[in-house]
């Protein structure tokens, strides 16, 4: 059982900053990448960011400039540092997690937290 955890959403002018947080619990020991996706009213899911185990990130082109993605492996926790938000921002943000690793067993598995409600004012 895997459990994921976001905090830091809210309600942000055009221009500001925020910090979103997911941290994750359970019976595990490492996932192979964390990340952030968003739903958007009337929008399709989309990918913001991702990061694996070792560094590497891949970033939206909405969010590459603006958005930078990272992670405590200690602490299977990722951040999602967003700056110069803008209202096309406004989502539902969602921490993903993809693939697993028991004690001894891989599951190609993803889990997703509740999601955090990020909105952007004009």
């Amino acid at each position: 059982q895997v459990l994921l955890a976001e905090s830091g959403g809210g309600l942000v002018q055009a221009g500001g900053s925020l910090r979103l947080s997911c941290a994750a619990s359970g019976n595990f020991l490492r996932f192979n990448t964390m990340g952030w996706y968003r739903h958007a009213p009337d929008k399709k899911r989309e990918m913001v960011a991702i990061i694996s185990r070792g560094g590497s990130t891949l970033y939206a082109d909405s969010a590459k400039g603006r958005f930078s993605i990272s992670g405590d492996n200690a602490k299977n926790t990722v951040y999602l540092q967003m700056n110069s938000l803008k209202p096309e921002d406004t989502a539902v943000y969602f921490c993903n997690s993809k693939g697993v690793w028991t004690t001894g067993v891989y599951y190609d598995l993803d889990f997703w937290g509740q999601g955090t409600q990020v909105t952007v004012s004009s």
